[in-house]
């Protein structure tokens, strides 16, 4: 589906996908920004969806590459978090794309809001000491699942699903916060690419504003990651407490 994109349009969906490209790279709950301003711009719920993924897919190949080259992500790791959440994020696509377009608009926002909820209530991202030992999902049943069903919700909305990745990768597995970033934002590029590929297949992609959202979203997670190799796990741990508070507000207001 086409829309009418004006010059404030397109300033708005680059700002939009600049800020979303940061916030979702050092945290979750980007979507919480584009997602209501695809809308508003007139795009159906269920094409606002598909829409943003374009963005996030572009944002999560600059990230995972920008975390690759600062030595941040782990590389053995990647595999067994993918299997998890690319698993997830079939089935999460699937039931988006199968949810009638009235009905999908109020799951949409509900789920933005709970999340703005489960954020404000759990700020408190646990995050393991220095040294600890990361584990593997596959020793880990519980955090299997909760990968998982991460991609199951990132693929049938997407909003806020980083805190939950980031909640599995540093309470279940260990990791430090920088390298749960760098797998989070691998996750995310897991369950985007079966997502994204679902949403083409089925017609709820509006290229335009979907490669003009990505470009902002790109430049955002390439200077996210390059703030965030430089800053400690107590500055990064103060920066995701300060976008759950944002994160609950954008829910709120959209």
């Amino acid at each position: 589906m086409a829309i009418q994109l004006d010059p404030g349009a397109i300033t708005l969906l680059c700002l939009a996908g600049f800020l979303a490209g940061g916030i979702n790279t050092v945290a979750g709950g980007g979507s919480n920004l584009t997602l209501p301003l695809l809308m508003m711009l007139g795009l159906p719920a269920d094409v606002a969806n598909g829409t943003n993924r374009v963005g996030i897919w572009l944002q999560c190949i600059t990230g995972v590459g920008a975390f690759d080259r600062h030595d941040a992500l782990p590389r053995r790791a990647v595999v067994p978090v993918f299997i998890p959440t690319l698993c997830g994020g079939l089935t999460g696509a699937l039931l988006a794309v199968a949810l009638p377009n009235l009905y999908l608009k109020p799951v949409l926002l509900l789920c933005i809001l709970t999340m703005a909820l489960v954020m404000l209530l759990r700020p408190d991202t646990i995050a393991p000491p220095p040294g600890t030992q990361a584990r593997s999902p596959g020793e880990h049943r519980l955090a299997w699942w909760g990968l998982f069903g991460a991609g199951v919700y990132g693929g049938l909305v997407q909003a806020g699903v980083g805190f939950i990745l980031l909640a599995v990768l540093t309470a279940g597995l260990r990791y430090d916060l920088l390298r749960a970033n760098a797998l989070k934002m691998s996750c995310a590029l897991a369950f985007t690419t079966v997502a994204l590929g679902v949403f083409i297949i089925f017609g709820k992609v509006s290229w335009v504003p979907g490669l003009i959202l990505a470009l902002g979203a790109m430049a955002g997670a390439w200077l996210a990651v390059k703030i965030a190799v430089n800053l400690s796990q107590a500055a990064l741990r103060r920066i995701l407490f300060v976008l759950t508070v944002a994160a609950v507000v954008g829910g709120f207001l959209s």
